[in-house]
C-alpha cells in the first residue's frame, strides 16, 4: 500500500516560485514511476511532468523550463519545484504513484495524493 502526501501549495504572485512536495510512504518508493498532476477548476487533470525509477524526468510543454521535478531517495520525497509561475498555474496539485507504467495519463496511476492548492494571481 502506497500513501502520497503533498505539502507546500499556496499562494503567489505570478513570475514567483513555490516548491511543492509529496511524502512517499511505501519501502520501496525506487520501484514505481511518480508523476505530478495539476486540476484547474472546471477542468480535466493535467499530467505536469513525471520522474521515473532511474530517475529521468520529463515534462509537459505547459511547464518545461520553469517546473522541475526531483527526488530524494533516502527520504522518499519528491519534489515539483515551480518557477516563473502564472496565473494560469492556479491549480490543485497531486502527486500520483505509478507501478506498471510511467506515461502522462492519470489511468495508469494508482495511488494518489490528497491534493495541494497554488494560487497565482
Amino acid at each position: 500500500h502506497v500513501q502520497l502526501v503533498e505539502s507546500g501549495g499556496g499562494s503567489v504572485q505570478a513570475g514567483g516560485s513555490l516548491r511543492l512536495s509529496c511524502a512517499v510512504s511505501v519501502s520501496s518508493a525506487n520501484d514505481y514511476c511518480m508523476g505530478w498532476f495539476r486540476q484547474a477548476p472546471g477542468k480535466g487533470r493535467e499530467w505536469i511532468g513525471t520522474i521515473d525509477p532511474a530517475g529521468s524526468t520529463r515534462y509537459a510543454d505547459s511547464v518545461k523550463g520553469r517546473f522541475t521535478i526531483s527526488e530524494d531517495n533516502a527520504e522518499n520525497n519528491v519534489y515539483l519545484q515551480m518557477n516563473s509561475l502564472r496565473p494560469e498555474d492556479t491549480a490543485i496539485y497531486y502527486c500520483a504513484a505509478a507501478r506498471w507504467s510511467c506515461g502522462a495519463h492519470y489511468n495508469e496511476y494508482q495511488y494518489w495524493g490528497q491534493g495541494t492548492q497554488v494560487t497565482v494571481s
